[in-house]
């Protein structure tokens, strides 16, 4: 009796249960799907402000901030679309015209992030190194992606923390918690 005890031991502690699976399949699941639908829209939009603004410098002669500007809300206006109706269809509506205002607003601090790497390079790391960080090889790797990356962090958290707001969430009030624990 004691060898089935430890081989029923042993073959619990080897994998996990699948109920712990489930749960993070139920806890996560949603989330992977919104960073996937999410990850898509800004792929596409990617696209399009790397071939805009590389347009732009290398094509019309656009100073470097502005092209990054222009491309920018571009590829922001689609990715609002995109987002708005395919990432978090499922998501109440507050009214498009809030939404859009708000989502506009995070994509402008997105944008100083990203203005602000592409700034440090060209023009202060610039100063020092011109031939290394004012090309164009050098604002692509600095606006595009690294201040790309950072200002996508920050989109994803805004995005879905205040403009595509889950109706379903509990609200984190005092009042509602207190509500829950008398009802229990």
């Amino acid at each position: 009796m004691s060898a089935t005890v430890a081989d029923d031991e042993s073959s619990s502690s080897a994998a996990p249960p699948s109920g712990v699976v489930a749960r993070l399949r139920e806890r996560f699941g949603h989330l992977v799907k919104e960073l996937g639908k999410f990850g898509t829209v800004g792929g596409i939009a990617f696209l399009v402000d790397l071939l805009i603004f590389n347009l732009l410098i290398s094509g019309a002669g656009t100073p470097p901030l502005i092209a990054k500007t222009i491309s920018t809300v571009i590829a922001a206006t689609l990715a609002f679309v995109g987002n708005r109706f395919w990432t978090w269809r499922h998501r109440e509506r507050n009214g498009l015209r809030r939404e859009y205002l708000l989502y506009f607003f995070f994509n402008a601090v997105g944008l100083g992030i990203g203005l602000a790497c592409l700034g440090i390079s060209h023009y202060i790391l610039g100063n020092f190194w011109p031939h290394i960080f004012q090309t164009t090889l050098a604002d692509n790797v600095s606006g595009q992606l690294v201040g790309t990356a950072a200002g996508t962090l920050f989109r994803f958290w805004s995005y879905r923390r205040f403009v595509f707001v889950d109706a379903t969430a509990a609200p984190r009030t005092p009042s509602a918690s207190a509500a829950v624990t008398k009802g229990d």
